[in-house]
């Protein structure tokens, strides 16, 4: 076994893969040789699929190396053995179909029961879309009238090897999607710029993201925890910084949660009828900036790839409205995406006074969430 570990990554999973059914029980805890222990009816029935169809795959090799290594050892040249001269064996001919055949209905009957089933959305409790954006996930409930964005929330620090990798390094957020536990969960699966995938491992459930498209899945999760996914499809730059953080609660804790979300929405809501000093702007311009912006401008606003500077830049220190313009509606033919209906007012106004006065901009002015507003109508 240590002799495997030494070996490639890739060439060391297959052995250990192929091995895995002769390993003790124990084995099966271990993520890397196998499923992350499902949560839900699906998941399990997959795990189950996948043992099934593993094991037929182990006892092939095993008859079919058997056999040829035999032959090659027992009938060799050098004992004197003469191939054998024979032609238009029948029943060799119908049994060789047969025994495949009876093989694959073996794996395809259950295979497409559960296709079946997990492609049933009907009878569901509660309703959830999920659209994605470049890099992040915005999770909206209809029946509960709540919406919100999920991004990274792994610290930058830990991403540029500045500090201590945690110990959910890039499979963490800002905010969870909260789900009950036994309830079964319908998932509206669409897109707002590229393809994307929504994958939690433990769940079983993965579908594709698809601008201009809704597809559908479910889940009804069986126990109260902590689930982590990531976007399963190449969306671009930063692909693999977004996460996927599920948090299964009783019913009750999601009736009390949702009432929470409301109380949030409406205290931003307030928010945007305030009037902020630059001070407060500048520091919450700051944070919204690290969570939406850093992917693409740097975290100290040094650029990254074809994504420009923001120290110096001639949006920052140019005319306010032009500034205020292309944060909110982007800019066509780039990957500047338009931010208004992503970011509330007070966040907008918050991220573009931050940007006119931070990296060393010297623009000196400031927005206000009422300016955000008006520019809304």
């Amino acid at each position: 076994m240590t002799f495997v570990k030494r070996l490639p990554g890739v060439v060391s999973r297959l052995i250990l893969g192929s091995s895995l059914w002769f390993t003790v029980p124990a084995a099966f805890a271990e993520y890397g040789l196998n499923f992350q222990p499902p949560v839900t009816s699906i998941g399990h029935k997959l795990l189950d699929l996948h043992n099934m169809v593993m094991l037929i795959c182990a006892v092939i090799f095993v008859i079919v190396f058997g056999f040829m290594f035999y032959s090659i050892f027992a009938h060799r040249k050098s004992r004197g053995h003469k191939a054998a001269q024979f032609h238009e064996n029948s029943t060799l001919e119908v049994v060789w179909t047969i025994i495949p055949f009876v093989i694959l209905v073996s794996m395809a009957l259950p295979s497409t029961a559960t296709l079946l089933e997990m492609d049933d959305t009907s009878k569901s409790d509660l309703t959830v879309k999920i659209t994605a954006y470049q890099w992040k996930w915005k999770y909206d409930y209809p029946d509960q009238d709540v919406g919100f964005f999920s991004t990274l929330a792994t610290p930058r620090d830990q991403i540029e090897n500045k500090a201590t990798k945690g110990e959910h390094y890039l499979l963490e957020v800002d905010n969870p999607i909260v789900l009950p536990v036994g309830k079964k969960v319908r998932f509206l699966v669409t897109a707002n710029d590229v393809i994307h995938a929504w994958w939690v491992p433990q769940l079983g459930v993965k579908k594709d993201a698809i601008p201009g498209f809704i597809n559908e899945m479910w889940t009804r999760i069986d126990e109260p925890g902590i689930y982590r996914g990531q976007c399963a499809e190449l969306c671009g730059k930063d692909h693999g910084f977004m996460p996927i953080v599920v948090q299964a609660v009783s019913a009750e804790d999601f009736t009390r949660w949702v009432s929470m979300q409301k109380d949030k929405a409406a205290t931003e809501s307030a928010g945007g009828a305030k009037t902020w000093s630059k001070d407060e702007l500048v520091e919450k311009g700051k944070k919204v900036f690290a969570s939406t912006c850093a992917a693409c401008h740097g975290a100290n606003g040094e650029g990254m790839g074809p994504f420009p500077k923001m120290a110096g830049s001639k949006i920052a220190n140019g005319p306010l409205a032009d500034h205020l313009n292309i944060v909110m509606n982007g800019k066509a033919g780039t990957a500047m995406q338009a931010f208004a209906a992503q970011l509330n007012d007070t966040d907008l106004a918050a991220v573009v006074t931050f940007e006119r006065n931070g990296f060393g901009n010297k623009a000196g002015d400031m927005v206000q969430p009422s300016q955000v507003k008006a520019l809304r109508k």
